[in-house]
């Protein structure tokens, strides 16, 4: 495809969701289902919690909390089928150029692949390269955990920094806290995204440089926020080290720019790249992941592999009834178009995966944050919702009262596990009852009869009511493993996947973030001038920069 041709556009996304007649049928069934309430649902079938269940790659999915019927159903996979969820399932994992604004395969599946394996793009089978560079990673992963690799005084390495922005922060971050439990305690591992000097002179605070590995991340090499944090990073060993020739015994990128690598003063030999057909908020099982394979060892970042694996042989092959990422992604479509539910709370019972909601807000509002559809054209429909949340109980005493009692409908994704990591007396049991009873009192609140029969004095009833009747999904699995952390983030990106095919919709580029970072360097430019007599820009913001050059000088 030529940058001046449009891109030939499946018809079945070319015709406008509004207009599929699964949607109009939706629609009018929403007349009715709007109506109904889950203790009515519940009491008219005995059978619902059986029903509505899913399970794949060690996860469990109990979806009956949510205000849907048979019928419901129906529709939305009827949905799922007339806007070619199937087909793109396939295309994706033949390599098709399903990114067609940047006319780029998506292949981030291919990144968990096993050697056997074959995944195309332009014809290619990518596998080969993918686990050249994993074992690479393993190889260097092992050398720095035993201690062989060593720093230019001759100490081994006890803390990595990794310096990156956006999906490579947020995931390797993410990983890092999710899998603690398995890292290799004695070595320190901290994170710098934020152009903020603060978020580096913290990260660095308290540390040794000849025993400090730093892992610039980031594809070309030239991200303004990392880079600015890549040189100051150098700055900061150089004034202990002195020599530039110690950068190599301290810095490795995870970058394709070989020539900029090599001039910041890093070895290629220290280079691991990726592809332009891994987005990045795709990345975090790539070279991206190379401080998760630091902190865990090779072989879990292996066991992380496999999980997301499981989750993707089950979204390419499970039927859109029995598919958990699909059925997921279709209950996210009913209740943002049809309910006007514009967020999505994810509240998982579990310390160490504190940072999952916030990975979660980048892989599902980049990705679906979108308004205009794959023909050009504006939608007249809800795309992507708003994701958030904190972990374990923390939230029920933050926010649960608005989800509860407020005047916004908030489905909720609870994620709980049977067995804990770190034991201790009942913890445990009295974390996942708030699991369970969380999600039954969403569903089923409490009725003015009930605060009654309690005793409530008649003032205070209307008070201590709950409506219930408000949605929610209960993940569950065994335990916070490898595996089953690679399936949670598979589950939720085939289910954003889902959403942007219902969508039509171009998941995969982020043509949003663009403009600011534009604007910001020609502003950076202007700060740095000597007066601001050039300035162009609206009143607003030339007041704004006069008052930070004033009150700067």
């Amino acid at each position: 495809m030529s940058a001046s041709s449009a891109p030939v556009v499946d018809p079945k996304m070319a015709v406008p969701l509004t207009s599929r007649p699964a949607f109009q049928l939706l629609s009018k069934h929403f007349e009715t289902a709007s109506t109904l309430h889950l203790r009515d649902l519940f009491a008219a079938d005995p059978g619902r919690a059986e029903k509505f269940t899913v399970e794949a790659a060690g996860l469990f999915l109990d979806y009956s909390k949510n205000r849907i019927t048979d019928e419901t159903l129906t529709l939305l996979l009827e949905l799922a089928r007339q806007s070619g969820v199937r087909e793109h399932i396939a295309a994706m994992f033949a390599g098709e150029k399903i990114n067609i604004t940047e006319n780029r395969s998506v292949l981030h599946v291919a990144l968990r692949s096993a050697r056997t394996d074959s995944y195309l793009s332009d014809g290619h089978n990518v596998v080969p390269e993918v686990h050249e560079v994993l074992d690479r990673m393993a190889a260097f992963a092992s050398r720095v955990r035993s201690g062989e690799w060593k720093g230019f005084t001759g100490k081994p390495i006890r803390n990595v920094i990794n310096i990156g922005i956006g999906g490579s922060d947020l995931g390797p971050v993410m990983a890092y806290e999710a899998l603690r439990h398995y890292s290799r305690r004695e070595m320190t591992f901290r994170f710098v995204s934020n152009i903020d000097g603060t978020d580096f002179a913290e990260a660095t605070h308290g540390l040794s440089p000849d025993e400090t590995l730093f892992i610039i991340s980031s594809k070309t090499f030239t991200t303004l926020e990392t880079m600015t944090n890549a040189h100051t990073a150098r700055d900061w060993l150089l004034a202990a080290a002195k020599d530039p020739a110690h950068t190599a015994k301290h810095f490795v990128a995870v970058s394709t720019n070989a020539t900029e690598v090599t001039a910041f003063g890093i070895d290629t030999a220290n280079m691991f790249g990726f592809w332009d057909w891994v987005g990045g908020r795709y990345s975090m099982d790539s070279a991206i992941g190379l401080s998760t394979m630091l902190a865990v060892g090779p072989e879990n970042f292996t066991r992380l592999l496999s999980g997301f694996r499981a989750m993707d042989t089950h979204f390419r092959t499970a039927p859109l009834e029995r598919n958990m990422p699909v059925i997921m992604g279709l209950l996210s479509v009913w209740y943002n178009n049809f309910f006007g539910a514009q967020t999505v709370a994810v509240l998982p019972y579990d310390q160490y995966l504190k940072r999952f909601p916030a990975y979660l807000q980048q892989l599902t509002m980049e990705s679906n944050g979108k308004s205009i559809t794959l023909t050009g054209h504006r939608v007249d429909y809800e795309t992507g919702p708003i994701f958030w949340g904190e972990p374990g109980t923390n939230g029920q005493h933050s926010f649960y009262q608005l989800i509860h009692q407020g005047t916004k409908l908030i489905p909720c994704d609870f994620i709980g596990f049977a067995q804990s990591l770190n034991p201790l007396g009942n913890h445990h049991d009295l974390l996942m009852a708030n699991v369970f009873a969380q999600a039954e009192a969403l569903a089923f609140g409490k009725t003015e009869a009930q605060v009654r029969q309690e005793g409530t004095v008649e003032w205070l009833i209307p008070h201590r009511t709950f409506d219930g009747n408000r949605p929610s999904n209960v993940i569950l699995a065994k335990q916070l493993t490898p595996e089953i952390l690679g399936a949670l983030v598979a589950l939720y990106e085939h289910s954003v996947f889902t959403q942007g095919v219902i969508f039509s919709i171009d998941s995969f580029d982020q043509w949003g973030v663009e403009l600011g970072k534009v604007l910001a360097k020609k502003i950076a430019a202007e700060l740095a001038a000597p007066d601001d007599s050039g300035l162009k820009h609206d009143s607003s913001t030339n007041a704004l920069m006069r008052r930070y050059r004033h009150d700067k000088a």
